[in-house]
């Protein structure tokens, strides 16, 4: 099997004709790995039956869980469990991996 080419993430979520639209990069280990680009746009509450990661590559997401504001830098991951409800605040910008199901 011959391995897959890298994916540059940061040039797919700049290249995305619209904010907030997650793409599809490949599937790991059951996994989806999506990228997309935040606009300072709120989005608004979701809630999923499996866990997601959130892992920020470039700016900022101001996620909002439980009436708590958690402010997520470049490099740095959330886990959401399960079952949580969350959505994310005005001034989110940048670029955004989402890892679920």
């Amino acid at each position: 099997m011959t391995p897959a080419a890298p994916v540059d993430l940061l040039a797919l979520a700049r290249s995305a004709p619209q904010a907030w639209r997650s793409r599809v990069c490949g599937v790991a280990a059951g996994a989806q790995v999506k990228v997309l680009r935040m606009d300072a746009q709120a989005y608004p509450d979701e809630v999923h039956d499996f866990d997601e990661a959130l892992l920020v590559l470039q700016g900022q997401m101001n996620l909002e869980i439980g009436g708590a504001r958690h402010v997520v830098q470049a490099g740095e991951v959330f886990i959401v469990p399960a079952g949580t409800p969350h959505a994310v605040a005005p001034g989110s910008h940048g670029t955004l991996v989402i890892i679920d199901r």
